[in-house]
């Protein structure tokens, strides 16, 4: 099991007072464990003090901003592979019940899929485990950062981050059709007025379910992008 994980899944969370004063924990345990390079513990180290001196007003401000408001930057996996279709309930569902099998608790308003959740589980992985599994969904992982990255977000070097402790390569045609969505503006507050507007998503019977660790990978690994939403916003937490 690797801490790293957790420190990694804590920076992508809600900026909250507690987290500020756990910065120079998070920033020991990335240079106790050594599993990343030098030269990206050291960017961490920058978002780590910038989380930690900075305004904590402005620091939620720009989260919400981020990651609640643009949906093309959601931290929700399934929400980059399922939208709000029928499959990503199923999904959660198959989710919470691996989290469930190993003892992660999970508080009940938040979705398994949310990637900090799923880093606080790959924290109670064996090490090479947890590399295979953040490899899984590879694909988002990379948009994400690329899109972190265009706005440059010091939250890019957390991705950047996952993207080396991953294992595998991403598949071209599945990056090809995320990188295909529309990056989303949410100073459009129209465009957030219609986001609010589409289908709520659907629990009920539909293809036949599939449940276990194996299925929930192959969730995670689609490639398969949503329905396009015309500069659709963030999803509630």
């Amino acid at each position: 099991m690797a801490r790293s994980f957790k420190v990694l899944s804590l920076l992508l969370t809600y900026p909250t007072a507690e987290l500020q004063e756990a910065a120079p924990e998070m920033a020991g345990v990335l240079e106790s464990e050594g599993l990343l390079p030098a030269r990206q513990r050291s960017a961490l180290a920058g978002l780590i003090e910038e989380l930690a001196t900075r305004d904590l007003y402005d620091l939620q401000e720009r989260y919400v901003i981020l990651f609640d408001r643009t949906r093309s930057l959601s931290l929700h996996l399934f929400e980059h592979v399922h939208g709000e279709s029928r499959d990503r309930g199923q999904a959660l569902v198959d989710l919470q019940q691996l989290y469930d099998s190993n003892g992660l608790v999970v508080a009940a308003n938040e979705l398994p899929d949310f990637l900090p959740l799923f880093l606080e589980y790959l924290s109670t992985r064996p090490v090479d485990e947890a590399c295979e599994l953040l490899g899984e969904p590879l694909h988002i992982l990379t948009v994400l950062e690329e899109r972190l990255n265009k706005r440059k977000s010091v939250y890019a070097f957390a991705l950047r981050a996952l993207l080396t402790l991953a294992r595998g390569g991403a598949d071209a045609k599945k990056l090809a059709e995320l990188r295909a969505v529309e990056d989303d503006d949410p100073a459009d507050l129209e465009a957030l007025d219609r986001a609010w507007a589409e289908e709520p998503i659907t629990f009920g019977p539909g293809e036949e379910a599939t449940c276990g660790k194996a299925s929930i990978l192959q969730r995670l690994a689609s490639g398969a992008a949503p329905a396009a939403r015309p500069q659709a916003k963030g999803t509630p937490r």
